[in-house]
């Protein structure tokens, strides 16, 4: 038997797969073209007084698997509960983490593609046996936008984002006549399957996730 991993190396071994899973899928079976990490999303777009954008705040709950696989070595006082100051050096890893892989999260402002600084806020809670990520991206510059267009995937799907069903994305302090559209993926997975197969067989399967990408779209006059 080989040596334990602690829950935030191990968390670190699996995003820091992340960074060689297009190399793998381009030689790899078919079978590599699906999801390993499932997410259960919600965001916020949060705006600033004088109707600018400031920030994204995300809560990413992780699969039972992936939870129970990244506590592993974490000591506990409370069995069965974990608070947010024991999981805080997991929480630290995993934003350090996701920062090469832009935090899955792309915006763009009227056409301009926006950047994000490191996330602030972040802490992770446990319930009912899942993880959930909580953090919040800063605008590296509070931006003004008549469309903003977010989407959140990962471009070699090995985390698969799926938007919680009631009240997945809400504006915080939007303009009164601001509107947000929210478009799920489309749940086309057989056909998306075969035709990212056929894009792994030309060299091409480096943005496959964006077949599965949410795109969240606030349109502002």
């Amino acid at each position: 038997m080989g040596p334990r991993v602690r829950g935030d190396d191990g968390w670190r071994v699996l995003f820091g797969l992340l960074a060689l899973i297009a190399v793998a899928l381009a030689s790899a079976s078919s079978a590599a073209a699906h999801p390993h990490v499932w997410i259960t999303a919600k965001s916020e777009v949060i705006y600033t007084a004088d109707g600018s954008i400031s920030g994204v705040r995300h809560a990413w709950t992780f699969d039972d698997m992936f939870s129970t696989y990244a506590l592993q070595g974490i000591e506990q006082k409370t069995k069965g509960a974990y608070s947010r100051e024991e999981l805080a050096p997991l929480a630290q890893t995993n934003v350090e983490s996701l920062k090469e892989f832009s935090f899955f999260t792309f915006a763009r402002a009227d056409g301009t593609r926006q950047r994000f600084l490191e996330p602030v806020d972040y802490f992770l809670d446990y319930k009912n046996s899942l993880l959930t990520l909580h953090f919040t991206l800063p605008a590296k510059t509070p931006f003004r936008a008549k469309q903003l267009v977010l989407e959140v995937f990962d471009k070699t799907f090995f985390i698969d984002f799926q938007y919680a069903e009631k009240d997945p994305v809400t504006l915080v302090g939007a303009p009164a006549d601001c509107r947000m559209q929210f478009q799920r993926p489309n749940d086309g997975s057989a056909a998306a399957q075969k035709l990212g197969e056929q894009n792994f067989l030309s060299g091409e399967g480096g943005n496959f996730g964006m077949m599965f990408a949410n795109k969240i779209t606030v349109d502002c006059p």
